[in-house]
């Protein structure tokens, strides 16, 4: 039985996200097309002699005990399987931290992997996904990852044809957004425009980046935008570079640009970096499922 397991905990986009109503709990009701792309942050499990958890990241800002949702991910695991002994947990963002692109979420999906993989613990995906759950909405996804229709408050996953090849450049402004307050501030919309995501998932299955990129959408622009009008000032930059689509992932604050093309992609990175609008710029491409090697 090995000591150590290093992982790439994957971040996500969505391509399409609605809302459509919201239940009693206050917990609102969504319909996304979630995507994985190959962009990572390195997550760490190690065995320690010690039995407690010790979390270290590369940033110092955020947090390494309870409050963090991959030290969550250990202790949840670690109060139903006693043979889980000490842990020495490392992470390494290189994901925009609280940007709409499943960062924590996808630290602690690592974690639950891992630790069923270190430990031998023979815990079947499923139930792994509702550990996940306990944690966060978008935790079993995380898991799944690929090309997904989520429904429910996120945790009802669908697998879906996967994403056309293509280039994704992803760019973060340096400004955070809280979802809670965005979710909150929808409800004060009257009409917000609900994207097509039934014709989404029939450009999926066609394989048709141009018509998938034309119904995309995100039902939280509405709100997120005139907070941070410079997440449409980005979005133009892409469009103006040759992107066939761009749009803002999540509760954002991150957009994301869709490219058919390489070096229109690598041109749209140099410029929105150039103009200081935004300090994290990647360009990155689908994660493909059957690359898995988590």
């Amino acid at each position: 039985m090995a000591n150590v397991i290093h992982l790439k905990a994957l971040a996500k986009i969505n391509l399409g996200l609605d809302v459509t109503g919201i239940r009693e709990d206050g917990y609102h009701l969504v319909r996304m097309i979630m995507q994985t792309i190959d962009l990572f942050d390195w997550v760490t499990i190690k065995k320690s002699r010690q039995d407690r958890i010790n979390l270290q990241a590369n940033l110092n800002f955020l947090p390494t005990d309870e409050h963090n949702i991959a030290y969550q991910a250990a202790m949840l695991l670690k109060g139903d399987f006693p043979q889980i002994g000490g842990l020495d947990l490392q992470i390494h963002k290189c994901i925009p931290v609280a940007a709409g692109m499943a960062g924590g979420s996808t630290d602690a999906a690592a974690v639950l992997y891992g630790l069923n993989k270190l430990f031998e613990l023979g815990i079947p995906m499923q139930k792994l996904m509702e550990y996940g759950l306990k944690l966060g909405a978008d935790v079993p996804y995380c898991l799944l990852r690929g090309t997904a229709l989520a429904e429910g408050i996120g945790e009802k996953l669908t697998r879906l044809a996967p994403m056309p090849d293509c280039y994704i450049l992803i760019a973060k402004p340096p400004v955070s957004v809280s979802t809670k307050r965005v979710y909150q501030s929808l409800d004060a919309l009257e009409e917000p425009p609900h994207p097509p995501i039934d014709a989404q998932i029939e450009d999926l299955k066609a394989q048709d980046l141009v018509s998938l990129a034309g119904h995309m959408g995100n039902v939280l622009e509405g709100v997120t935008v005139p907070m941070h009008p410079e997440i449409d000032t980005i979005k133009e930059m892409m469009m103006e570079q040759g992107a066939i689509a761009s749009m803002m992932s999540g509760s954002g604050p991150t957009v994301f640009g869709i490219f058919s093309e390489e070096g229109k992609a690598y041109e749209a990175k140099s410029r929105i970096r150039g103009s200081g609008i935004a300090r994290q710029v990647y360009v990155t491409k689908p994660y493909n499922i059957k690359e898995r090697n988590k």
